[in-house]
């Protein structure tokens, strides 16, 4: 940046807190930093731009070492640390952090944006790059390495001199030991997941193990399926679990190529964490499990004698996640098998296509279906469960017309929806609390929030009971009977007695957290103690008060801080009494807010409150501990909870979006995979019509099995080709998933999968090019899907030359009609595809109610200006021409740009114009690419020219003599003129 000095010296002014000021002269400016080793982040949270965390200028962030030698003590600890090229160390300096080495390079690139923030520890000869971080800007990092990223680890160190020791690590999978810093000030969105993969050949068959672990929701899971050569069910398992971290034996039997399996995890932006083979292991499992799994143990061995490799995936994740050394975990762990076809799969390309997920760049949140759909309450536990959902959408109709049943009700009954949401905006995330519950740490604080929340469910309960529509039942069976059973006076009645008799609630609201007086007798007499002093404290306020003749609290306010008890005033009432408060009082500190002062007699009761009170605060400390262990026994309480809130919040989200939009959704009808169609009458882009200034034209969709069950979209670019195929897939996600949907009237096959070749852009970073990536984007199609699934494909070939593109769509286009079977929506700009729509051609005579059908998006060009008007409905019949110089002109091209376009168009044109062979007028013969030919034309045409190629091939023209040859090739050539003689499309060859 040119003017970073200027910019820096600006921010360092304005935010001293953000930089730590110069302070030793042990360090020195880096003359010249190495280039950073570690790639640049893929975006930061918060949309942190560089002029908000440059360190340049006059105050550069320094590192305050007392002496050279201190210093040297630790670069010789840090020379020694062992070399990881993911880890990223910081090192806690109490008031502010540091990191060194490659770390300090790639911190100083990638989130301070330039290198004049690095500094040199020590000497030239075996100094180190270091760079300081405020604590504000360590929580800022954190959060992108862990939440944001997943190509980096995170270890924080305490010590000091050459005694340093690892305090705290972190990976994108397992983020336990800084959720306090990484959720301080936001909602906890979704659950991270460890996976553990073991891919074995077995009878000629490539299958893969797998197990997971769910540090947060303390669940462990097993899974064993068949898989092909692009890992496509492993890539849905890991979109289904929302995996962040995965791990692979490092040294692996060469006869499986895991090179596709790095692709697929890659593709899903997961850390890929590589552990020696004879880590995944089973020995010992049944016996560690029994120790970390509630209930009894038989379940658990009968659940693990269904898997044979996957046990080996799950010992190498309970000793890599190191779940037995912490005693905390114990009778606290489910397991479960997860079935991959209990769910609807996606894939990495599925979810970007549809726009699943928030993305770092969206400019609002109605950029994507998870932002869109978020309309939840609760703290944190909505969003989590409804980025579940969102993954893993419904298979089963009866579950899925269950969770629209109640949308339903929620929308049809704007009482019983509103009471709702009042009811659960006053509920926290009983998730995390339960979570910190289980911490050593734990103190009375997650108590008390659970108890408050857990007492607004018999609210919520009353409304729900007061709902007699036509789901009533229905309300009952999944929601009240399951509240009435856990509230009941032997489960959560118990720890509201523990609650309201252990603690003393009346302090809570002071941010106080304390066991009640009552609760011990040693605390009542030191409650008495501590009261006295306040009434004293009280009165001396309203002494004061009258000494300065100003109001109790509204002008004298007394205030609890880090300096304790303190009087503030304003600035302006300073002023009144300014020659008194110098005279009698002692000022602390005058700020913008006022000024804080106090006195002898207030220091001294203010000194005696602090005394009693850490008498209170240790004699309480064993009683807390008590209360705490007693109230995490109440955990299973606490997660069933959990588990009712979670659901009624994404359910009355769906329904507030159904019924808040311009225009309300609808219900869908659903059927089996077996039966129906996927019809949508007046679908929506539910995404696009939610932006500012957008008038959505809706179209109608009918994918009808046997006659429009594949269909063929052409169209001019931003004629709405990608915006139409993509929302026919969030129809039928959001559908699955339980939701109304953005449509007039809509009736859902249910599909086991969806798949999406949407749009090509390069991975240069992984050296694939946008030809490479759509190819293999497509393999997974061709060898992923089935009849039930739903296939998204858009411009694909266009990555290659014309004529090997079109050569790839036909023979897609062909293996997905006549072998996969499957709904399809395929967007192209090949006008020669629509030929397949010609069912009678001699090429599908074989193949009975192939379902091919021609659409295209609408546009007019006005005969006098030339003007293009793109139209944005999508009509049967294929387009008859191609409109890039109009786009172009639409776009503002130069004037003798868009002239030469044109002259250059019609020159290919004219040169592949068909000979006249048949004395017709010429105008009648025109070019391929002008679509003269009709596609009937087409398709007998090419089939008659591959028959053709098909005898001269079958000629044993090396067994014959030159004019035996030359008689036969005449004969075949003879035919073909005559068979030419009725088709235009032949006579172009001839």
């Amino acid at each position: 940046h040119p003017t970073s000095h200027t910019r820096a010296a600006r921010l360092s002014r304005e935010n001293p807190q953000l930089f730590p000021p110069p302070a030793s002269a042990h360090i020195s400016p880096s003359t010249s930093p190495a280039p950073p080793s570690l790639s640049p982040p893929a975006g930061i949270g918060g949309g942190m731009d560089s002029e908000d965390c440059l360190p340049e200028g006059g105050k550069l962030p320094e590192l305050k070492l007392v002496d050279a030698r201190q210093a040297q003590g630790f670069i010789s600890f840090f020379k020694k640390l062992p070399k990881d090229p993911r880890a990223i160390r910081f090192f806690d300096r109490r008031d502010y952090y540091t990191a060194h080495g490659e770390n300090a390079t790639f911190i100083a690139k990638a989130y301070y944006h330039t290198m004049t923030a690095l500094r040199q520890l020590g000497g030239n000869s075996d100094g180190i790059s270091s760079v300081s971080v405020s604590r504000a800007m360590f929580e800022t990092i954190a959060r992108n390495l862990l939440l944001d990223r997943t190509d980096h680890t995170l270890e924080l160190y305490e010590g000091s001199g050459s005694s340093w020791r690892l305090t705290k690590s972190g990976t994108p999978g397992n983020i336990g030991s800084f959720e306090d810093i990484l959720f301080a000030n936001n909602d906890m969105q979704f659950s991270p997941v460890t996976v553990a993969l073991f891919p074995v050949f077995r009878d000629g068959q490539l299958y893969v193990a797998l197990s997971f672990v769910d540090m947060t929701n303390r669940k462990l899971g097993l899974a064993e399926f068949p898989e092909d050569s692009r890992f496509t069910n492993v890539e849905s398992a890991l979109v289904a679990l929302g995996c962040k971290e995965c791990l692979l034996p490092a040294d692996f039997e060469k006869s499986i190529d895991l090179q596709p399996l790095q692709d697929a995890i890659s593709n899903c932006s997961i850390l890929l964490t590589e552990r020696k083979k004879a880590e995944f292991k089973s020995r010992d499992l049944v016996q560690d499990l029994g120790r970390i799994i509630r209930g009894s143990v038989e379940p658990v061995r009968d659940l693990l004698s269904q898997f044979d490799y996957a046990l080996g995936a799950l010992g190498a994740l309970v000793s890599y996640a190191e779940l037995l050394a912490d005693d905390t975990n114990y009778g606290n762990y489910t397991i479960e098998k997860f079935n991959l076809d209990r769910c609807m799969r996606l894939d990495s390309a599925a979810v970007r296509a549809l726009n699943i997920v928030e993305g770092k760049t969206d400019v609002n949140k109605n950029f994507s279906l998870f932002g869109l759909m978020n309309r939840t309450c609760t703290a944190g536990m909505g969003k989590r469960l409804l980025n579940k959902w969102l993954k893993q959408p419904l298979i089963d109709v009866n579950e899925i017309n269950n969770r629209l049943d109640m949308v339903q009700a929620f929308a049809e009954d704007p009482e019983l929806r509103q009471g709702l949401r009042q009811q659960l905006k006053r509920i926290s995330d009983i998730d995390r609390l339960t979570h910190a519950l289980r911490k050593k740490s734990a103190n009375l604080q997650p108590v008390v929030k659970l108890y408050q929340s857990c007492s607004r469910i018999p609210y919520i309960k009353g409304v729900l009971q007061q709902y007699n529509g036509q789901f009533s039942t229905s309300v009952m069976t999944r929601f009240l009977s399951s509240l009435e059973e856990w509230l009941t006076e032997n489960r959560y009645g118990r720890f509201a007695n523990l609650v309201e008799t252990a603690i003393d609630l009346g302090q809570v609201d002071n941010g106080e957290y304390r066991i009640s007086p009552l609760y011990s007798s040693d605390l009542a007499v030191l409650k008495d103690e501590l009261s006295g002093v306040e009434n004293h404290i009280n009165n001396l306020h309203m002494h004061t008060a009258t000494d300065l003749d100003l109001s109790v609290d509204k002008q004298l306010k007394l205030e609890k801080g880090p300096f304790g008890h303190v009087f503030r005033i304003s600035k302006k009432d300073e002023q009144k009494v300014r020659k008194k408060l110098t005279t009698n009082y002692i000022i602390i500190e005058t700020r913008k807010d006022g000024v804080k002062f106090t006195s002898a007699k207030l220091k001294k009761l203010g000194d005696q409150y602090q005394s009693l009170l850490g008498d209170y605060t240790s004699c309480q400390k064993k009683i807390v501990d008590n209360v705490v262990q007693v109230s995490c026994t109440f955990s299973e309480v606490f997660e069933n909870f959990a588990a009712i809130i979670s659901e009624l919040d994404v359910l009355q989200s769906f329904a507030d979006l159904a019924i808040s939009c311009p225009v309300p959704y609808v219900r869908p009808d659903i059927t089996t995979s077996e039966e129906g169609d996927i019809i949508l009458q007046g679908s929506r882009h539910p995404c696009v019509e939610a932006q500012d200034g957008v008038n959505f034209i809706p179209n109608d969709c009918t994918l009808a099995r046997g006659k429009s069950w594949f269909q063929i979209i052409t169209g001019p670019n931003m004629g709405g080709k990608s915006t139409f195929i993509r929302q026919v897939g969030v129809n039928v996600l959001m559908a699955q998933v339980g939701s109304f949907v953005p449509c007039d009237q809509a009736s859902i096959s249910v599909r086991d999968c969806i798949f999406a070749r949407v749009g090509a852009g390069d991975c240069q970073l992984r050296g694939v090019s946008t030809f490479m990536q759509e190819m293999l984007e497509t393999a997974s199609i061709l060898k992923g899907a089935s009849e039930k699934s739903l296939i998204i494909i858009d411009e694909l070939g266009r990555g290659t030359s014309t004529y090997d593109g079109f050569g790839l769509a036909w023979a897609i286009c062909e293996h997905l009609v006549e072998v996969t079977r499957a709904p399809t929506l395929f967007a192209t700009h090949f006008h020669e595809l629509t030929a397949l729509a010609n069912k009678n051609g001699d090429q599908h005579q074989h193949v009975p109610d192939l379902g091919i059908a021609n659409y295209h998006v609408g546009a007019h060009i006005d005969p006098s200006s030339r003007k293009l008007t793109m139209l944005y409905k999508v009509e049967p019949g294929s387009c008859d021409q191609s409109f890039g110089i109009h786009v172009a002109e639409f776009a503002n091209f130069p004037e003798a740009v868009i002239a030469l376009a044109k002259s250059k168009a019609e020159e290919l044109e004219d040169f592949t114009s068909a000979p006249n062979l048949s004395g017709e007028p010429s105008d009648e013969v025109g070019s391929k690419r002008k679509r003269v030919f009709s596609p009937d034309d087409v398709t007998r045409g090419a089939a008659r020219a591959r028959l053709l190629l098909e005898d001269f091939s079958a000629l044993p023209l090396d067994e014959v003599d030159g004019s035996k040859a030359t008689e036969m090739v005449a004969k075949l050539k003879s035919d073909f003129e005559n068979d030419a003689a009725s088709n235009p499309w032949l006579q172009q060859f001839l």
